[in-house]
């Protein structure tokens, strides 16, 4: 890998600011679960539930951000800006109406939503309640999805960070002034998160409505937003069967025991911790790849993917040395509990392992999708959920514990970066132009 590339200073612009973005919703549900935690025990459980269907449904959907991306980014770099334009209000027009539709259904299910991950009790009363009220919010933090996706695909990330830093704070002020100062308990967490949601996603249609100089460049348009759902759609199969592959790997460490399940607990929220700075990279190759191939720049874009590829694996191996460095002190950092120590001492090595190919595959990833190569991104996750499903089962069988649960995880990544690296190298992703 060169020391420095021409592609250099433009990856590290548009990353910077996406990692920003990026932390911002960790940092969401940290403030709630900080503020929640100090109520007591079946307070911070229920928002664990809450917080586990919510997030589950923002990363299925994310494709209304993704998809978005890739296509204005390449309608951008074909000179296209009042299809870029179109685009951007056909994102919101689909993020509002999938927003109201699984509103609808989290108000109407939250009670089978709650039971089905585990929920009983006072704590599932206190679940059901947030998820009643946090749906309210749903159509404004879907519409934050689309209108981020529109910015990023013309290059504008530091517009969503700051909408997103002013809705954190919203978040804080609200939720001290809702849960301490007005006594409402969890309800207060929840109208709080309601509300900065609101304000977020209106945020992001005034600054796309302002950006637009024809206002009959927002009306919908069924043919741009049908183009738009054709490359969402296989970014919800790839997504799915990812987060499915870890819903998986999680169920299969808790019936190892509590033990293996607290060890994998650590080295998993660390791993997705970490993924916020790969994933970074990802984003800049959605918008590059975007834009060069709508440019018809097909040797630039294989250039620049190129160059973010060997810049993740390097992020991922610089990640992989401080893990492996930190195999005694980290874990500790987490638990004092001698049996969840010895664990996370048997996966260690693995989770450090997955690092560097982790970065080349998150790279990948993000070029792919800025290509809207949505099948092959589909088939291939598919591939890669049914290998590590299989292997989960052998593990279960078998009785592997916890190294066999990430051997599962570490099989599912090489499966990818095989995958995605044989189509990257044969370059029939490489289609150029905006038809």
């Amino acid at each position: 890998m060169q020391l420095r590339s021409q592609y250099d200073g433009e990856i590290l612009r548009l990353a910077v600011p996406a990692l920003g973005s990026l932390a911002a919703e960790p940092v969401y549900v940290l403030v709630d679960t900080a503020i929640v935690g100090h109520l007591g025990r079946s307070q911070l459980a229920a928002l664990g539930i809450a917080a586990t269907v919510l997030t589950g449904l923002f990363g299925i959907f994310n494709f209304l951000q993704y998809g978005t991306t890739a296509q204005v980014a390449r309608a951008e770099g074909a000179g296209r800006r009042e299809t870029a334009a179109q685009l951007g209000a056909q994102a919101l027009w689909l993020s509002l109406a999938f927003g109201v539709a699984i509103a609808v259904l989290v108000a109407a299910l939250a009670a089978p939503l709650v039971a089905a991950i585990g929920g009983e009790g006072q704590t599932a009363e206190y679940a059901e309640t947030y998820l009643r009220i946090a749906a309210l919010g749903l159509p404004a933090a879907f519409l934050a999805l689309g209108g981020q996706g529109y910015l990023r695909g013309v290059a504008d990330l530091r517009t969503p960070l700051l909408i997103l830093i002013a809705g954190n704070a919203l978040n804080v002020v609200l939720e001290v002034l809702f849960v301490y100062g007005f006594d409402w308990g969890i309800e207060g967490s929840a109208w709080g998160t309601a509300i900065a949601q609101a304000m977020m996603g209106a945020g992001f249609v005034v600054v796309i409505v302002r950006r637009t100089t024809d206002l009959g460049l927002l009306r919908p348009q069924p043919a741009l937003a049908r183009r738009l759902l054709s490359v969402g759609r296989w970014i919800f199969i790839r997504t799915t069967s990812l987060i499915a592959a870890f819903v998986l790997a999680g169920a299969t460490a808790a019936r190892a025991g509590d033990a293996p399940l607290g060890a994998h607990q650590i080295a998993f929220q660390l791993w997705i911790f970490l993924a916020l700075v790969l994933d970074a990279v990802a984003i800049a190759g959605q918008i590059i790849v975007g834009r060069e191939l709508g440019a018809a720049r097909a040797e630039r874009a294989y250039e620049a993917s190129e160059r973010m590829i060997w810049l993740s694996v390097a992020l991922g191996a610089a990640f992989a040395i401080v893990i492996g460095a930190g195999a005694e002190l980290i874990p500790r950092a987490f638990t004092s509990d001698a049996a969840t120590l010895d664990q996370a001492a048997l996966l260690w090595p693995l989770f450090a392992l997955t690092l560097p190919f982790s970065g080349a595959v998150f790279a990948l990833d993000g070029i792919l999708i800025g290509a809207s190569d949505g099948p092959f991104l589909a088939a291939s996750m598919a591939v890669a959920f049914a290998v590590c499903a299989t292997t989960l089962g052998v593990v279960l069988a078998a009785g592997w514990g916890i190294r066999g649960v990430w051997g599962a995880i570490v099989l599912l990544v090489l499966v990818r970066l095989a995958l995605m690296g044989a189509r990257f190298r044969r370059r029939r992703w490489l289609v150029t132009g905006w038809a």
